[in-house]
């Protein structure tokens, strides 16, 4: 892949010239480069959508098959073909003529949101908490009081979450209910249904909604649907905003739009991520100019899946130096200001701490503890164990202070993508939808190497389960993305030099 990265406007000082990519290459009868066909597209587009309608078929082949529970090798080879194929396709949309980019993605992004449809939730079971959450809420309940495993929930129960038969509680994804429970001759879907949820109220809201507008009996089809819509959404929303950008920057909603992550994770497992990524784009797409709507749209964005909050510095780029700093207090007031407004309501309702089981998750995931699941494994690679999350902290604080002091305001999507990248490189994340803030960051910004995150998130999380050593996998995918970073920031940085180097 190669970054699409046309020639900034003037005033917004613009990257280095190595970035600098002008017009359509042109031959020499000053058409662009490949025949025309009927005046409207050339060879560079029949091979985009060549590439797009194979990716198209091996993502549907993947989400079709359980291999993941049956041959977790064979899914992580379908993955590594869309993400190739992905690949190129986001390479040759480099010569598509410009009247076709924007139908060309919108096209493809249907077509991948359609491929999530295909079937139920396949590598994840988190939509299933979803859906009970928000059964539980239009019960008239705090989804922060009751574990699903409560008896107090007993009428609530059906069939498709709590499932009965030895046959049935055998199957992969299943969670029997703890003894003493009148009930615990049934099995759920919902992982840990011993605890509390996790979710923060705007996602709690959107769980809500889609109950309340999904038919009797529709199961995981609601929520598949709203991830659809939520991930062509932000399609749309990111060639709005790239095209007022100016430049031919709408090419970059395709790090986005084809992105094999988003099928997988945003519509056929549903993850909320989604919904928390959509409002962070459309944070960053506002910020420069109002910096309230955005603070409040990032707010949103924090109170969906917290995750976002490690964009703030992006959002406050070149704050602390003077004449700025009046716009990054109304950027962090507004964005405190609505996560405190989405939170109030379930304060008020509930008994439970309305952070309910975030704690326990921290723990299990082993952010405390390095060793555990692999934890900070870059580090741990030339640090003690117990170096490594100090480390990491410290890392983190400088990047987010240069970009809090040095930051360009005007480019506040910039910061936000260099500081998420480096939070996933230094924590290395099993989970690979939380890799959807990333990939839409990028899609912003244009830098597509860090992608390569995204991709070792999945090789990890797939891929792990095909090898003997997962957590091998894990730190050589990881590392992998590192180096590529890296490279491309020297390649930006000293684009003579390099270049004379590889002459």
């Amino acid at each position: 892949m190669s970054p699409i990265t046309p020639r900034p406007a003037a005033s917004t000082g613009g990257p280095a010239p190595y970035e600098t990519r002008t017009a359509e290459p042109r031959g020499p009868a000053g058409h662009p480069s490949g025949a025309r066909l009927n005046g409207v597209i050339n060879r560079a587009s029949l091979v985009t959508v060549s590439l797009l309608a194979a990716l198209t078929a091996v993502l549907a082949t993947a989400v079709r098959s359980d291999a993941y529970d049956t041959d977790p090798a064979a899914l992580a080879g379908w993955y590594a073909a869309a993400w190739a194929l992905f690949a190129g396709a986001a390479w040759t949309l480099r010569r598509v003529p410009a009247r076709c980019v924007v139908p060309l993605v919108l096209t493809g992004a249907v077509a991948m949101a359609v491929t999530g449809l295909l079937a139920e939730p396949r590598t994840s079971t988190d939509s299933y908490r979803y859906a009970w959450d928000g059964r539980v809420q239009a019960a008239g309940m705090s989804p922060y009081d009751h574990a699903p495993a409560d008896p107090a929930l007993r009428p609530l129960r059906d069939r498709w979450l709590f499932p009965e038969g030895a046959a049935e509680c055998a199957r992969p994804g299943r969670a029997r209910i703890p003894a003493g429970d009148p009930g615990s001759s049934a099995c759920t879907r919902i992982n840990r249904p011993s605890v509390h949820t996790i979710y923060p109220p705007v996602a709690e809201g959107y769980f809500l909604l889609v109950h309340q507008l999904s038919p009797p009996g529709a199961r995981h089809k609601p929520l598949q649907t709203g991830g659809a819509l939520l991930a062509v959404g932000t399609s749309g929303l990111l060639l709005y905003a790239l095209r007022r950008r100016g430049g031919g920057r709408e090419r970059w909603a395709a790090y986005w739009a084809w992105c094999p992550a988003v099928p997988v994770e945003a519509v056929n497992n549903a993850h909320v991520d989604a919904l928390g990524a959509l409002l962070t784009a459309a944070a960053f797409a506002v910020l420069a100019r109002r910096p309230a709507s955005g603070g409040a749209l990032l707010g949103a964005g924090i109170a969906t899946k917290l995750l976002p909050a490690v964009t703030l510095p992006g959002a406050l780029s070149g704050t602390l130096r003077k004449g700025h700093r009046r716009r990054g207090a109304v950027v962090l007031l507004a964005a405190a200001g609505v996560v405190g407004l989405g939170y109030l309501p379930y304060v008020l309702v509930s008994h439970s701490s309305v952070f309910g089981y975030l704690g326990g998750y921290t723990e299990e995931e082993g952010y405390d503890d390095a060793s555990a699941r692999n934890r900070y494994a870059l580090l741990r690679l030339v640090l003690p164990d117990t170096w490594a999350l100090p480390a990491a902290l410290v890392v983190l604080a400088v990047a987010a202070g240069r970009v809090l002091w040095r930051g360009d305001p005007e480019r506040p999507w910039r910061g936000a993508l260099v500081v998420t990248g480096t939070a996933f490189l230094l924590l290395t994340p099993g989970y690979s939808w939380y890799a959807l803030l990333l990939v839409v960051l990028v899609a912003l910004d244009g830098r597509w190497e860090w992608l390569g995150v995204a991709v070792a998130g999945a090789a990890k999380y797939v891929g792990g389960r095909a090898v003997g050593d997962p957590n091998l996998l894990g730190t050589v995918a990881y590392g992998v993305a590192a180096g590529v970073v890296v490279a491309m920031w020297l390649v930006r940085r000293f684009p003579r030099r390099v270049r004379g180097v590889t002459a």
